[in-house]
């Protein structure tokens, strides 16, 4: 046995005497209760409006069994992308009905600016620049990776008696060092880069991206609709009495921008990839704000399908839905009013949506203007499940199972991001920003969520409070190489 497995089995057994007092702590019982209060979907439908959200509230005293996790990423999806976060020309009544289900969050934020430095975050609890492999922004090669010695959400469920699966992006390295196998899903069925052509499989480096573990599978279908059927297939399994978590991780709408159907311009890519071009996979030369429209509304058809087989199968009261995206939306977003995109800390850069969904537990139709970010959900679900975080990898987020479920009041804090020449810190509604001209700049966010009125002259004191802030959590991180 390795010392990585030796390790688990260790965590194992602590992880099954503390399932029990950690449940009970969140009011975690044997079995399902029905989620009062919540309007039918089928009468909101049929009325054709979506009822008024209310800000929310904890429906407490429920009591029910540890949840089931399906947690859905889009990739390169933006803040306000969707039509129940105010796209005008986007169409999600997939995710639309989801939110009314739910909760709404608004002032929501990723980990990083790009993918593999948010999914560092989200599948460890903390800051990308707590190791190593979170310093790639994103990752591009084999050098760098999540290493299997860490704990991640998925090694600390399991080794508390969940099923463990990843299917669709990865990101967090490369084959033979580095897969979701290494770090604690029992399944892995996707791909390893951070971007593939959607019909032949060929990634940043002209190679085949389609795997099944660790061995290559072929399937030329759209990527997305060869993902949507295994997660339809997971969902729908019987689990012989265990919990599952399913982290459900598109490519959509991230480019090149080829929506299901495209074959002519997935063929010029592909050619150009194998011709030696490597840029061909940025499409900068391809794309337009109806493509793009066009694979947003593909999105959430296929959420929309996974919701229905998890519907069938009897689980949806047991089950805990998230969606979000991985960072900010890219050229074609649909970002008003927010400034800046993917890559950048400004809000464009960072907000994102946050969708949550668990009948048994939380009543739908509200909405939450608590910030929070991608770290925090590691944190809450971990709780959810009874599970305890690693203490020799203390985690950045903070749960908010009690906030959801027993109607806690949220501390006031500090959300803190590093990216290679900028910083920023939102702390209320304040936010200290740093971009690359150097310049430190303070916004209030609450009457300016388009960062445009920088208060830095007027509060000098406030902005050396949260530079300052920002400069302690940083010295505690790792520097970057160079």
């Amino acid at each position: 046995m390795s010392s990585y497995n030796s390790h688990l089995s260790r965590r194992a057994f602590g992880g099954a005497v503390g399932a029990t007092a950690a449940a009970a702590a969140v009011g975690l019982g044997a079995g399902p209760a029905a989620a009062a209060g919540t309007p039918s979907d089928a009468a909101s439908d049929a009325a054709g409006s979506t009822p008024q959200e209310r800000p929310f509230q904890a429906a407490r005293g429920r009591r029910s069994r540890r949840p089931n996790i399906l947690f859905i990423l889009g990739d390169d999806l933006g803040w306000a992308d969707l039509s129940s976060y105010g796209s005008p020309h986007i169409k999600t009544p997939n995710l639309d009905r989801l939110a009314r289900q739910g909760v709404r969050f608004t002032d929501a934020y990723a980990g990083s600016a790009t993918c593999s430095p948010t999914r560092f975050s989200l599948y460890t609890g903390r800051y990308p620049g707590r190791t190593a492999g979170g310093l790639a922004e994103p990752i591009a090669d084999k050098s760098a990776g999540l290493e299997p010695t860490h704990p991640t959400l998925a090694s600390l469920l399991r080794s508390s008696g969940y099923a463990t699966a990843l299917i669709g992006k990865w990101h967090c390295g490369y084959l033979p060092d580095y897969s979701p196998t290494k770090s604690g899903w029992d399944e892995f069925f996707g791909n390893f880069g951070g971007a593939l052509e959607y019909y032949s499989k060929l990634g940043l480096g002209g190679e085949y991206d389609l795997y099944e573990g660790d061995a290559e599978y072929k399937d030329l279908r759209y990527y997305t609709r060869i993902i949507t059927e295994r997660a339809s297939e997971y969902v729908s399994r019987d689990h012989h009495g265990k919990p599952w978590l399913l982290n459900l991780n598109f490519t959509t709408p991230h480019w090149p921008w080829i929506a299901d159907g495209d074959t002519e311009a997935s063929a010029e890519v592909e050619r150009r990839i194998k011709a030696g071009d490597a840029r061909a996979l940025w499409h900068q030369d391809g794309g337009s704000v109806e493509k793009y429209k066009e694979m947003v509304e593909d999105l959430d058809r296929s959420v929309g399908k996974v919701l229905a087989a998890l519907k069938r199968s009897g689980q949806e009261e047991d089950t805990l839905v998230f969606f979000s995206s991985d960072n900010g939306g890219e050229r074609f977003s649909y970002n008003w009013p927010l400034s800046g995109n993917k890559a950048s800390l400004q809000e464009g850069g960072i907000r994102v949506p946050n969708i949550v969904r668990w009948p048994a537990r939380i009543d739908g139709g509200q909405v939450s203007r608590v910030p929070v970010f991608t770290p925090d959900w590691t944190a809450t679900l971990l709780e959810l499940a009874g599970t305890r975080p690693d203490p020799a990898h203390p985690l950045d987020g903070v749960s908010l199972a009690g906030y959801l479920l027993r109607g806690e009041k949220t501390a006031e804090r500090n959300l803190f991001w590093r990216v290679r020449g900028e910083r920023a810190l939102r702390r209320g509604d304040w936010k200290y920003y740093r971009g690359k001209t150097g310049k430190d700049q303070l916004f209030n966010l609450a009457g300016d969520i388009r960062e445009q009125a920088d208060k830095a002259a007027l509060e000098p004191v406030r902005l050396a409070q949260l530079r300052a802030a920002w400069e302690k959590v940083d010295a505690g991180l790792l520097p970057y190489p160079g």
